[in-house]
């Protein structure tokens, strides 16, 4: 008899359909709200993504988890309201976040509390009527890098090496495991429908900064299994819940995993092989996907596996799928969301030493050594460290801003950096769109006060002039874009609510304390 092991996770919802993943100690057949899907088999574990069809606009269905026609979900005295799929037509509330630490003992109370815990605590009481509409995970939803206690002590009883690392399928199951089935969050995740995308912790610290990290990570013994598994789990666990009813029927992969029968974890990690070489210049997979609320769209864009790292210049997004991301970026909307892990404007003086930085690590002998070490031991390896993508988003975002059908708005939605703020950008040729740039991080992975002290120092302006004249020397092109900050730097484990109403919209920040959340900040634009 098969039981539920996690979800159910609300992901894709549209007008009329709507996907529901589960994992499953067995194989069964899953039924949500009707519709039933078979489960598949990776390695020792099941799981599903049933297609919920034929939903009607604007309404609001509760719905239950049958394994083998047997009730599973919600469980007899369950303490929240019970899951529901909402069809709405537009998104008028969306919550967003980056970086969220699995709470997983005494050691990680030094995280401080859980925004998003805290969020899902206050929403279990309100009216549905007030509920966002959706939720958008930013990146570092799991840190395969930094398990908890209680996961690292479960991996020693495994095996003895490599020590707190995570490298199979299964101890990278453990890891969403701890992390997904916090009673608050699972609830949340079965009313809200939940967007993804990852960051180098979902993967392991500072994936892809470069090609010699790529080198370096090669030469450990345990690092192609690593890999394999923890892309392999990403599709699985995040990607292909990502994806409308559409894009999973034309998906090849999808279908051959549905259809197989027969354990898909060897064809699973053979496809994430693949997918990673994408950073020698070798086209394998798009993990970028584009949801469309009503008249807000939201592209999502892979900051990570999408990296060029051996090409003539480095991107960190291939030519061919930035191409994607420009098609699909223009359209009659009123807001153009784009989430990117990493933010695109940055404080100033660390923008400009990331671009000069990466001239510094291409320079042949000690200098690019140097640079290169610098550019690992200081993180340099946001959009202004991949010069020539940081120059052609500010482009498409400009072209895309004075267009005669521009968007009311075009908000970059950021995290990664633990620390929160907003800044406008500004162009020398005006746009009729507000462009902004805004960041919530972390959600629940509070770094030591010391940071605080270094994170003011980057949007130091004295520290930025300095900075800018030595790249002007070092032949780094000028900004293309100017930015202001117009809030923050804001700290704390925080999440970032943008509520939407015609043209306009507003950011709103809650910084999770003892007593709950409280907001840092309210902008209107």
């Amino acid at each position: 008899m098969a039981h539920l092991v996690l979800g159910p996770v609300l992901r894709h919802v549209d007008a009329t359909s709507a996907t529901v993943w589960v994992e499953t100690d067995a194989a069964c057949v899953v039924t949500v709200a009707g519709h039933r899907a078979a489960t598949f088999q990776v390695g020792e574990q099941h799981f599903a993504l049933v297609v919920v069809r034929d939903l009607v606009p604007g309404t609001s269905t509760p719905y239950d988890v049958r394994l083998d026609d047997r009730v599973v979900w919600p469980e007899p005295g369950y303490d929240f309201p019970a899951p529901r799929i909402r069809t709405g037509t537009t998104a008028e509330q969306l919550v967003f976040g980056s970086c969220r630490a699995a709470k997983g003992g005494s050691e990680n109370d030094r995280l401080g509390p859980d925004a998003l815990d805290a969020f899902a605590t206050r929403m279990k009481d309100w009216p549905e009527e007030r509920w966002p509409d959706a939720l958008v995970l930013l990146g570092d939803q799991v840190y395969a890098d930094e398990p908890t206690p209680r996961v690292r002590e479960w991996l020693a009883q495994r095996r003895p090496e490599p020590e707190g690392e995570v490298v199979s399928f299964r101890e990278y199951a453990e890891l969403y495991h701890e992390s997904w089935a916090d009673p608050e969050i699972r609830w949340l995740m079965s009313v809200l429908p939940t967007s993804m995308i990852f960051d180098d912790h979902d993967i392991r610290d500072d994936w892809n900064t470069s090609r010699t990290w790529r080198a370096q990570m090669a030469e450990k013994p345990w690092w192609r299994e690593r890999i394999r598994a923890g892309l392999a789990s990403y599709w699985v666990y995040q990607h292909i819940g990502n994806l409308g009813p559409a894009e999973l029927a034309e998906d090849p992969l999808f279908t051959t995993v549905q259809q197989s029968g027969e354990d898909v974890q060897e064809l699973l990690e053979e496809f994430a092989e693949q997918a990673d070489r994408e950073a020698e210049g070798r086209k394998s997979t798009r993990w970028s996907y584009r949801r469309d609320f009503g008249r807000v769209r939201l592209l999502v864009i892979d900051t990570r596996s999408g990296r060029i790292l051996d090409g003539p210049e480095r991107l960190m997004v291939g030519d061919e799928e930035f191409d994607w991301i420009e098609r699909n970026a223009e359209g009659d909307v009123d807001h153009l969301l784009i989430g990117s892990s990493l933010p695109w404007l940055m404080p100033h003086a660390l923008s400009h030493f990331q671009s000069l930085n990466e001239r510094a690590a291409a320079r042949p002998g000690w200098r690019g050594r140097l640079g290169e070490k610098v550019r690992q031991v200081a993180d340099l390896e946001h959009w202004p460290a991949f010069r020539a993508s940081f120059e052609r988003l500010a482009r498409l975002l400009h072209r895309l801003g004075r267009a005669a059908d521009a968007p009311g708005t075009i908000c970059v939605l950021s995290g990664d950096v633990h620390h929160s703020y907003a800044a406008r950008a500004e162009y020398a040729e005006p746009t009729r769109s507000r462009v902004l740039q805004l960041v919530c991080s972390p959600v629940h992975n509070d770094p030591p006060k010391p940071f605080r002290l270094v994170f003011r120092l980057s949007w130091s302006r004295p520290l930025a002039r300095v900075l800018r004249r030595w790249a002007d020397r070092a032949g780094v092109s000028p900004d293309p874009v100017s930015w202001q900050r117009i809030s923050g730097p804001h700290f704390g484990n925080s999440v970032a609510i943008l509520e939407i109403s015609g043209r306009q919209a507003r950011y709103r920040l809650e910084t999770a304390g003892p007593d709950g959340l409280g907001e840092t900040a309210n902008l209107t634009f």
